[in-house]
């Protein structure tokens, strides 16, 4: 086996709330600390075993908000104490990103650092493996924000899209000439056909000299707060000085401050079996159906002429289904949620209408 590089980071981002996966994803115990595929192991596990692989683990950070910093701990006891980095508040992945890389770049100039979801499943890990270890000899060598792209198998408008430079720079790595958020379908259909666009999957890989330029360029005044506080990175003092930090940040994502605006952006076509899991209809996609189409999870739960329904109910509970087609029915202690599965981009609505009416009771 090869020798771990030591400059090799990860840094797992796990402090997202699901809220598309409600009501199983709750804000007390989202998506990414539950076994959402019945594997046996929760999101994050997965995601933890599969850098373990080639990023020696004293250099695995998972970043999340503070209410999570015990669970992550509980559900990753070989990881350190001291690589659960706890964020004071959620302001999306670009506070995220400029926290977690100036905290590594004060340990190791020399660190090359993937930044990665924690909620993401892989069918391919040995193909992600090399995948990863080509992005991060890569970006060691050049000054280069690097994304991994996938390869679009339908015209999906829950996806951002990548369109990149037909001739490679390097080993299947190519500049990005423009990034779209999610298109409407019809634009989605073109770039489908189009063939030089893919899916944006939200993994990022850079080292941290480049990533932390590309912040004093483009978000400058975010940069200067960490800048600032340099000296008390890494010790004891970091906490008080992060809680102050953060409520002076922007709430942004590291795709709009930065992956959007700067000239050094490179991707990797990638295709490693790759979901981002982020509804109800992408986890029926990678369950086991029946033979009239409906994933099932629930001990007692019974369907009668009911087809291609995605339905969760404690093992415990009678649920019986007829006549019901293209459904995903979620039951919890509390709550019973029975939606269209073409409706499903809807749920984060419907759950702030929830909000609304009913208040955190629910969240």
């Amino acid at each position: 086996m090869t020798p771990l590089n030591n400059h090799f980071y990860v840094a797992i981002m796990a402090g997202g709330i699901g809220s598309r996966f409600w009501p199983y994803s709750r804000t007390d115990y989202p998506k990414q600390f539950l076994d959402i595929l019945n594997t046996g192991k929760t999101l994050l596990q997965w995601t933890y075993d599969r850098f373990t692989q080639f990023i020696p683990e004293e250099n695995i950070y998972v970043v999340t908000h503070h209410q999570y910093a015990d669970t992550v701990g509980k559900q990753l006891p070989n990881l350190p104490v001291a690589n659960i980095v706890s964020e004071p508040s959620r302001k999306n992945t670009a506070p995220c990103v400029a926290y977690i890389s100036h905290k590594i770049h004060k340990k190791d100039p020399k660190a090359s650092i993937i930044c990665a979801p924690a909620d993401h499943l892989i069918m391919d890990p040995t193909n992600f493996t090399s995948t990863c270890l080509n992005a991060l000899l890569f970006a060691q060598k050049n000054n280069a924000l690097l994304t991994l792209g996938i390869k679009p198998t339908r015209p999906d408008t829950g996806y951002g899209y990548i369109q990149y430079e037909t001739e490679q720079v390097a080993d299947n790595v190519y500049k990005v000439k423009t990034f779209t958020e999610k298109p409407n379908l019809e634009l989605a259909k073109t770039f489908l056909k189009s063939g030089d666009f893919l899916w944006n999957a939200g993994i990022f890989v850079w080292n941290s000299k480049s990533i932390l330029q590309a912040f004093a360029a483009y978000l400058p005044e975010m940069d200067e707060l960490f800048v600032a506080e340099h000296e008390v990175l890494n010790t004891p003092k970091e906490k008080d000085v992060i809680d102050r930090i953060y409520s002076q940040c922007t709430n942004l994502s590291i795709d709009y401050g930065i992956m959007e605006k700067a000239d050094n952006v490179y991707v990797i076509p990638s295709n490693f079996g790759w979901s981002d899991l982020g509804t109800w209809a992408s986890a029926y996609e990678n369950l086991e159906k029946d033979y009239l189409g409906n994933a099932v999870q629930g001990k007692n739960v019974m369907v009668i002429d009911a087809t291609k329904c995605m339905v969760k109910a404690p093992n415990d509970k009678l649920v019986l289904l007829q006549g019901l087609d293209d459904m995903i029915v979620i039951d919890t202690t509390d709550v019973l949620l029975i939606c269209k599965k073409e409706n499903e981009q809807q749920i984060k609505e419907y759950v702030a209408e929830v909000k609304r009416h009913k208040g955190d009771k629910y969240m």
